[in-house]
């Protein structure tokens, strides 16, 4: 018999969360799609990246350079979301965003960051650990005009983090900036509006393997290069 001094949307909250949690402890999988050993490797990481996101959009995964960005703020509240990879070279890998974002106010304060690439299909996952610095307007603007026009203007409608009244607003905010940039093909970046080069400082590469024996093999940058080591999984 139910408790009566529970409400029907208490006792439906726990048959909700008690269910929930059976199927999350139900939840196994053994992964067997293959292997990652030192032989392997590439000399540099970002080589060795490159050649997994070959293998991650050869296999037609849904935006293969999504990745989740941690950063940290001042009272030590660690903070992620997905934004999407938009370059990677020798010196690391770039992103573009609002920087008076909470990412951006947090980057800017503390540029420590970490970053993961979850390609859940292949049982594989890519981490980076490194220091974000600014982009160069020049970056950013040359990035900025070759995104679709109805991003650009969602960039100057959309100050983000910030809190909006509601849908209808934004919607709004999105019209004034059609009427702001109506007639001309140009919409330069807002102000606020800018990129980061992450330079990795560790990288590793996660493979599943069965019987929870993965394979964690990690790049570790030195004075004179990259060291590989293992990790236990």
């Amino acid at each position: 018999m139910a408790d009566p001094t529970l409400s029907p949307e208490a006792d439906l909250s726990t048959d909700v969360s008690t269910d929930l949690s059976a199927a999350l402890e139900a939840a196994r999988k053994d992964y067997t799609a293959g292997g990652l050993t030192e032989s392997d490797l590439a000399a540099d990481p970002v080589s060795m990246f490159a050649r997994w996101y070959d293998d991650a959009r050869a296999a037609g995964l849904h935006e293969p350079n999504a990745m989740v960005v941690a950063t940290v703020g001042a009272d030590g509240q660690p903070a992620a979301r997905t934004v999407l990879l938009k370059g990677v070279g020798d010196d690391g890998f770039r992103f573009f965003t609002n920087l008076s974002s909470r990412k951006g106010v947090e980057l800017a304060a503390q540029p420590r960051c970490s970053l993961l690439f979850p390609w859940h299909p292949l049982e594989r996952q890519v981490r980076v650990d490194g220091v974000a610095e600014p982009l160069s307007r020049a970056d950013v603007e040359a990035y900025f005009a070759q995104r679709p026009r109805g991003s650009r203007l969602g960039a100057w409608a959309s100050h983000q983090s910030s809190v909006v009244a509601d849908r209808a607003a934004l919607a709004a905010s999105y019209d004034e900036a059609q009427a702001r940039f109506e007639g001309t093909d140009e919409v330069p970046p807002p102000d606020e509006w800018g990129g980061y080069l992450v330079r990795p400082e560790v990288v590793e590469f996660w493979q599943g393997r069965p019987s929870r024996l993965h394979d964690r093999l990690v790049y570790r940058r030195t004075d004179h290069g990259w060291d590989v080591v293992r990790l236990a999984p």
